[in-house]
């Protein structure tokens, strides 16, 4: 059976749509991992509050937050989701691969789209068999080859030991498999060092670092564990410049700990840094001084919150399109769909926001939902305290990576019964 046959059969006696247009936020506000949470979910409710206070919405529709705690629990997240579909909900971004991996098979059911920007499970990529499931601009498998490209930058591969320093969870062990290709290509020797959650014990982790000495070290961490392997690694006096995380190990929270001993720390992105854009004056003006931030309003310009704002920008972008296609300004949750499904996002589009040079250029389509997989490398200045980008966006290995993705989703697909195709 086809998952899109699954997803109409539930439009088909889904009630119609509401007036607003919603969008629920799973956050966390709560729990080791609200540090994190919290500028991420600010960013993205203070982009619906500005879309209404400025323009009336989204296409004249005014736009809806529904905001549900998860405290980064897979239970109480696949609670939330049962809590608020019913709401005219029109994507979800659940901010965690746990519960990405229990909502894909539910979402798909009900005919409703979900966004996983740069997390959840990379084979979704392959939207012939995840209809309802969108990973753009870029994945964990993409993020993976970034950090193998950028050290290969950095001098010959061959015969060095890379590390990989991971949470020890879903999130944590997806970019296993691309590393160990990648290594049989390059001819590097992977290191595996598992962090169980919520990370805060890892000596034992950077004793190991200490005495096996990797050449380079990549980490795929969460929350506090990222705080405490950076200090760790200074602890040890592991060089900086050679320690590179993904980029949910990349935020101000992670390195601002360590204090001057962060610096030259490494953290990959799919979007740029800092609030040096028109449209951050119009959040100011319009959410932030009108005292209707969804925060205190003093995370603007963080990691966190850019990504946050970036993923409310690309729902908003979905949206948009979705109205255009169909002619229709209230939407359901499949015209969502395919609103995202032929998103475009180009140079010209983001300049128009107020967001120039914000985000990589890419265009998605029925067979590819994860965008052209483009990201950056951005290095922590402790002094200024700041992140800046060191590179432009640049690709993935996509010869690798395409083939995991066949191969992955294909074996999903044989699993659940589904036979891939567009609709």
């Amino acid at each position: 059976m086809k998952l899109t046959t699954l997803a109409a059969t539930a439009l088909m006696a889904a009630s119609p749509a509401m007036a607003d247009l919603v969008f629920p936020d799973l956050s966390y506000r709560t729990g080791p991992y609200a540090a994190n949470g919290i500028p991420f979910s600010d960013g993205y409710q203070d982009y619906f509050t500005l879309l209404n206070e400025r323009d009336g919405g989204i296409g004249g529709v005014p736009t809806k937050v529904i905001e549900c705690e998860t405290g980064y629990n897979t239970e109480k997240g696949v609670e939330c989701y049962e809590a608020t579909k019913g709401e005219g909900a029109l994507v979800y971004q659940p901010l965690s691969t746990g519960i990405t991996y229990q909502l894909i098979p539910k979402v798909t059911a009900d005919g409703i789209p979900m966004h996983t920007m740069g997390y959840g499970r990379t084979s979704a990529k392959n939207g012939e068999v995840f209809s309802n499931v969108f990973n753009y601009p870029a994945n964990y498998w993409d993020g993976a080859s970034h950090a193998v490209n950028h050290i290969m930058s950095q001098g010959d591969i061959a015969g060095k030991k890379i590390a990989l320093v991971y949470h020890n969870s879903a999130y944590g062990k997806e970019p296993i498999r691309t590393l160990e290709e990648l290594a049989k290509k390059h001819g590097f020797e992977l290191m595996l060092v598992p962090v169980d959650h919520p990370g805060q014990e890892q000596k034992s982790q950077w004793l190991q670092i200490r005495q096996q000495k990797p050449d380079n070290v990549i980490m795929y961490g969460w929350g506090v564990m990222n705080q405490v392997a950076i200090q760790e690694a200074a602890n040890i006096r592991y060089p900086m410049e050679n320690f590179i995380g993904i980029w949910w190990s990349g935020s101000e929270n992670d390195v601002l700990p360590a204090g001057d001993r962060a610096n030259g720390y490494k953290a990959l992105t799919f979007h740029n840094l800092g609030d040096d854009y028109p449209l951050y004056d119009d959040l100011r003006k319009y959410v932030v001084d009108a005292g209707k931030a969804a925060g205190a309003g003093d995370q603007l310009g963080t990691a966190l919150y850019n990504r946050g704002m970036y993923a409310a920008m690309l729902a908003a972008e979905a949206a948009k399109t979705a109205q255009e296609i169909s002619g229709e300004k209230d939407l359901t949750p499949a015209l969502m769909r395919d609103g995202m499904e032929a998103l475009e996002m180009t140079e010209a589009k983001m300049a128009a926001i107020g967001l120039p040079g914000f985000g990589p250029e890419f265009k998605v389509s029925c067979q590819n939902h994860g965008g052209n997989g483009l990201g950056a490398v951005a290095q922590w200045d402790a002094e200024a305290k700041s992140w800046s980008l060191i590179t432009g966006y640049e690709g993935s290995d996509q010869d690798v990576i395409q083939a995991l993705v066949d191969e992955d989703s294909a074996a999903f697909a044989a699993e659940a019964g589904i036979e891939a195709g567009c609709k």
